[in-house]
């Protein structure tokens, strides 16, 4: 399965799954179902609920 790419609509961060997010302990490949419900953009603090897959 090929890994996507989540963008935050308020700040434009980008969650990749294919390199995860190590600094708030999340590892490369990492689907986006599975980093924590609780787990805010490190860019603008807001939720997963703000993020959108990329679409290329």
């Amino acid at each position: 399965m090929e890994s996507q790419s989540y963008i935050c609509v308020v700040c434009g961060f980008v969650y990749n799954e294919e390199d995860g997010y190590p600094q708030d302990g999340i590892a490369p490949h990492t689907a986006w179902e599975d980093v924590p419900n609780g787990w805010i953009c490190p860019e603008c603090k807001v939720g997963k609920d703000q993020f959108e897959v990329v679409a290329i």
